[in-house]
């Protein structure tokens, strides 16, 4: 089969298009026959040797894909021709997280997805909502189910709360659709007003461009009665204390990315005094991507996808992702 691997070194120059044996699956494992696969911000990370410089190598990088069943080991219940997606972290069914759960997840250490035939568990699959494309369908694992966890599982979001969106990334553009789905409103950041127009689209109320508006989490704030109930904060160290200044008293930032950095000077006053919960936040469990794939299906969601590539094209495609101009979810598909 084909497949793209991460050989000798980190870097994205060190990928390559390589032909390993078909895997066959052992007593409850389940092959799967890949139709597309999502690329993360992390896959790209994991490439770099930022997210894991000790991951061995080599790596099938990318941890999110669809498929098909296209065969199946001795006591699997699941039937051949079944489309099912990979969960990030195999071994976190349900409950909350532990080390021992999180362990084995796609994309490091374990291989990922960016092969034509994939082996796993016939516990750590899931089927998709029909009404979703292939390529919809692998935007779902990590992106969707970490907004999901972050909106409705930990952030318990209920109408007319308002929550605040930085960016337009895409757990950012799936907090906003979830937020929205619950009747929240939605306020969102981003540096171009191109893509403030399409979040609009999808379901925002309230748009802040901060290329312009350098104090933008004070601009939140004054949007509201007293702060926003809830942050998907996604910059990390760049942002956090603009997110503390837009949280009202006793709200929440969920802390899910870091891409402006990864470490900053801050005080602990703001947190303190307005008994704010800052609560980190990993992906989410099998129990949680079921839970979101019912809502999906009810409400007829669609994922947002930029741009499409080819299997052999796939390190383009994470470079494309390093450059941060895409509006929704960049995939790879299979002939």
């Amino acid at each position: 089969m084909r497949c793209i691997e991460l050989s000798e070194s980190f870097g994205l120059d060190h990928l390559h298009l390589v032909e390993r044996p078909k895997p066959e699956p052992c007593p409850g494992e389940v092959r799967v026959k890949m139709r597309a696969v999502s690329l993360n911000y992390r896959d790209l990370m994991m490439v770099n040797g930022v997210y894991n410089p000790r991951q061995k190598l080599p790596l099938i990088p990318a941890s999110d894909g669809v498929g098909i069943i296209d065969a199946v080991g001795v006591g699997v219940k699941i039937a051949v021709g079944t489309r099912v997606a990979g969960c990030f972290a195999p071994d976190w069914l349900d409950g909350e997280p532990t080390r021992e759960k999180l362990r084995n997840t796609l994309g490091g250490p374990k291989d990922g997805m960016l092969a034509e035939f994939v082996v796993a568990a016939e516990s750590a699959v899931i089927t998709v909502p029909d009404h979703l494309t292939d390529a919809q369908a692998a935007t779902l694992p990590c992106a969707a189910v970490t907004a999901w966890n972050a909106v409705v599982e930990l952030g318990h979001v209920k109408a007319g709360e308002t929550v605040l969106v930085q960016g337009t990334g895409g757990v950012s553009l799936f907090a906003l659709q979830f937020a929205h789905m619950h009747g929240a409103r939605v306020i969102v950041t981003s540096s171009s007003d191109e893509k403030l127009a399409k979040a609009k689209a999808l379901g925002a109320s309230e748009t802040l461009n901060y290329a312009r508006d350098k104090d933008w989490g004070k601009s939140a704030k004054a949007l509201t009665d007293g702060g926003v109930d809830l942050v998907i904060e996604v910059g990390g160290a760049g942002t956090i204390a603009h997110s503390l200044k837009a949280v009202r008293i006793g709200g929440s930032i969920m802390m899910i990315g870091v891409l402006a950095g990864v470490s900053t000077e801050l005080s602990l006053t703001q947190i303190l005094m307005q008994a704010v919960r800052v609560q980190g936040q990993m992906v989410g469990s099998k129990a949680h991507f079921a839970a979101m794939n019912r809502a999906i299906a009810l409400h007829g969601l669609e994922p947002v996808i930029h741009a499409s590539y080819a299997l052999e094209d796939a390190p383009k495609a994470l470079a494309a992702l390093s450059r941060g101009s895409h509006f929704g979810k960049l995939v790879v598909t299979f002939d």
